[in-house]
């Protein structure tokens, strides 16, 4: 293939070089430094390996066999990185990482090869690859401890604070990690356009916040910085100016010179390690070969400014630090890159001919994998009668009256909090105060600050500390205190959360629930950010289990099951808590006590096991079968009620799970009777309902089916809301319209 600019450059200015006097190479690469001349002779193999990777990602492009060429060309000072730090501690790298993964490859003793398989596998979308197989190019390895990241936007910052996080929690716990060693730090590394991003100032604020109150949290944040992102310049001082704050230390390197990189790079990693504290490494680099291989960079830059980047590529500037120290001459420097140029190409042409993915199946299977034997199995799961008796105070809560909404979810955290020493629940105010509507009082006090505790008011924060506790191999149990705050922070849970397995091909995985106070129809408190009944953003999530309980009983048995499916199966679960129904306690007349239900004991846990998609059906009329979830439940058992008394026979069937939504059930009901009305709270459009409609349309149901649902709009203060919200009466009257 033709040399590009860059080959030239190299090839020539390197011949061009004069050797110096031998230095042992056991010894300092040149005065001042400790990067040894075997360290540098061996980073600079791996930061070679890394560029010709990018002319083979292009080669591939061009012969229509590679499909990502963003590159790392300019950025092989990450190799020194990589060498500061050691193979067990964990990674989230940026998309210019590859110096990096082919130095942690080799300190994993790994033959060199492997590494570039890896990569070159990678661009080709193969399904040998051994990471996401075949379904995007990352850099990631289970046995590297390298977690792969899919966009590197920073998005994966809040994340990598949570990993940080849960190095230290497990060790204060006492339970098992994923990341060995009790001092293991971790490390992510973005751009120098990714710090402005609002993940990124979260994952920042969160550390700096966490510092300031004296918790540890061993990161080192490393920003790539080459002065442009895409097309826009980054202004110069502002990476230094942004990352300066409370509690993170700032240190700054050339990231074009291998042993200044490497020196302020172990420096950076002992404070870290030492002071179980975040560090800020800045390393100035440049950007060789555009953004990406379809990138026509003098559509932007001057030749100039090209050309000032050219002269401090720092692969010619590693192969200069070999020469002056004597260690390697010209001719052998560029002996080896035409060997492993070869070498590299051979290689990618061999990844031509692997496997790729050829179904949808083999494509999706590693989206939510899920064995509902085992959640079975797992989820009736209870501690010993002591450690019960013990967390309860000696009160269990089998014997206290007929349980809410919010009691029973409550007594069924503690009871999970006892069975499973790793899981921990967090969020805002769900400490001292046990939540705005009490669903955790009284937790805390029971269970410890380390298990139960208070977070900074920031949804990205929350969810990052959960993703990686969940990947470190802890139990998170996040709150987001209101489902509107939830939209905030949507994407740790649509880019981060829900990718890792289908990425990582299982090897990786976040288990979470995250429980989320929602819907509608409070009465006295909140408009539009308390009262929220949109869900659309999360029913398109492939793999998220929503569960979406209304009943006592229910909510206690599917937060058993979520729990179980997050243990067993690295599942992903947001846990929908109806806020109007927490307290409800009747149906029908006020006193009659129907919406209370007593806790169910630990030996009946088995028999009343809710699997993930099953339904809920309440009577065995014949004439109307009424689909419903949330606060659509009490106010269709009502509607049913009232049409039952005028001799209508008609069903109630609760979904229980909006994803996956219960289909079989719903078919099953839907036959049964041959008329379906769908009593929606959500809006309109991008309604549940829209749904359910589409699912019966295609599973072949021929009968009548009608939806009633909120309005399009925003939910108003007070008695407004009536006129937006799906009632009881809307219910009643679309039933008697489908009845006929």
């Amino acid at each position: 293939m033709a040399r590009d600019t860059v080959e030239t450059h190299f090839t020539q200015t390197v011949a061009t070089l004069t050797a110096g006097p031998a230095r042992d190479p056991g010894l300092p690469v040149r005065a001042g430094t400790t990067l040894t001349g075997e360290q540098c002779r061996s980073l600079f193999r791996r930061q070679l390996e890394s560029r010709l990777l990018d002319i083979a990602a292009r080669w591939l492009r061009e012969q229509d066999e590679g499909f990502y060429t963003i590159g790392s060309a300019g950025h092989e000072g990450n190799a020194a990185v990589a060498a500061a730090l050691r193979p067990g501690d964990p990674a989230l790298l940026h998309y210019r990482s590859g110096a990096f993964y082919l130095t942690r490859s080799e300190q994993a003793e790994r033959v060199p090869e492997q590494g570039i398989r890896d990569v070159l596998m990678g661009l080709a979308a193969s399904a040998e690859e051994p990471i996401a197989g075949g379904r995007h190019k990352v850099f990631g390895h289970p046995d590297l401890a390298v977690i792969p990241q899919t966009s590197t936007i920073a998005s994966h910052l809040p994340r990598a604070v949570g990993v940080a996080f849960a190095i230290e929690r497990a060790r204060a716990l006492g339970t098992p990690s994923r990341w060995k060693q009790d001092d293991a730090i971790a490390v992510c590394s973005f751009g120098d356009a990714s710090i402005n991003h609002a993940s990124a100032l979260s994952g920042f604020n969160t550390a700096s916040y966490a510092t300031f109150q004296g918790q540890p949290l061993p990161i080192l944040f490393v920003c790539e910085d080459n002065g442009i992102g895409i097309s826009v310049r980054t202004p110069k001082g502002w990476v230094e100016a942004a990352a300066r704050r409370p509690g993170i230390e700032y240190f700054a390197a050339d990231g074009c010179d291998l042993a200044d990189a490497y020196d302020i790079a172990v420096r950076a990693v002992e404070h870290v390690r030492t002071h179980r504290s975040p560090a800020f490494l800045h390393l100035s680099m440049v950007r060789l070969m555009g953004h990406a291989g379809s990138d026509v960079e003098v559509a932007y830059r001057t030749q100039r400014e090209i050309r000032a980047d050219l002269e401090r590529d720092p692969l010619v500037r590693t192969a200069a630090l070999l020469v002056e120290a004597g260690l390697e001459t010209p001719e052998e420097l560029l002996k080896t890159y035409e060997s492993m140029r070869e070498h590299v190409l051979r290689i990618a042409l061999e990844t031509t001919r692997s496997p790729r993915l050829g179904t949808a199946r083999e494509i999706m299977e590693p989206i939510a994998p899920r064995n509902p034997e085992l959640i079975a199995k797992i989820s009736p799961m209870a501690a010993s009668g002591q450690d019960r008796e013990k967390a309860f105070a000696g009160s269990l809560p089998e014997n206290d009256k007929p349980m809410t909404l919010s009691m029973a979810i409550n007594r069924t955290l503690a009871d999970a909090l006892t069975v499973y020493p790793d899981m921990t629940v967090f969020g805002e105010d769900v400490a001292k105060k046990g939540g705005v509507y009490g669903v955790t009082r009284g937790l805390q006090k029971r269970f410890g600050a380390a298990r139960v505790f208070d977070t900074l008011l920031d949804e990205q924060a929350i969810l990052g500390l959960a993703l990686g506790a969940g990947v470190s191999g802890l139990l998170p149990v996040p709150e987001i205190q209101y489902l509107a705050y939830l939209h905030n922070a949507l994407d740790q849970i649509r880019g981060e959360a829900a990718t890792l397995s289908f990425f990582s091909r299982h090897a990786y995985r976040n288990p979470m629930v995250v429980r989320v106070a929602g819907y509608a129809y409070q009465k006295g408190f909140g408009g539009h950010f308390h009262n929220d009944n949109a869900i659309a953003a999360l029913r398109d999530i492939p793999g998220l289990v929503i569960a979406s309980p209304s009943r006592p009983d229910d909510a206690a048995a599917m937060l058993r099951t979520c729990l179980a499916a997050a243990q067993t199966c690295g599942s992903v679960c947001v846990f929908l808590e109806p806020i109007a129904l927490y307290h409800t306690r009747d149906l029908f007349d006020d006193g009659d006590g129907g919406w209370l239900s007593p806790y169910v004991p630990p030996a009946r846990w088995a028999e009343t096991h809710v699997p993930i998609g099953r339904a809920r059906s309440y009577g065995d009329g014949r004439d109307l079968t009424i689909v419903t979830f949330g606060n659509g439940l009490r106010m269709s058992l009502r509607a049913a009620v009232r049409l039952t008394q005028e001799g209508y026979g008609c069903r109630v069937l609760d979904l229980r799970w909006l994803a996956p939504l219960p289909l079989d059930d719903l078919l099953r009901a839907a036959e049964l009777t041959g008329k379906v009305l769908i009593a929606d709270e959500t809006r309109h459009t991008g309604a549940v309902s829209e749904g359910i409609m589409a699912e019966l349309a295609d599973a072949g149901y021929t009968g009548s089916v009608a939806r009633v649902t909120s309005a399009d709009s925003f939910i108003p203060l007070g008695a407004a809301a009536d006129h937006v919200l799906l009632s009881e009466e809307e219910i009643e009257q679309a039933a008697r319209k489908l009845l006929g």
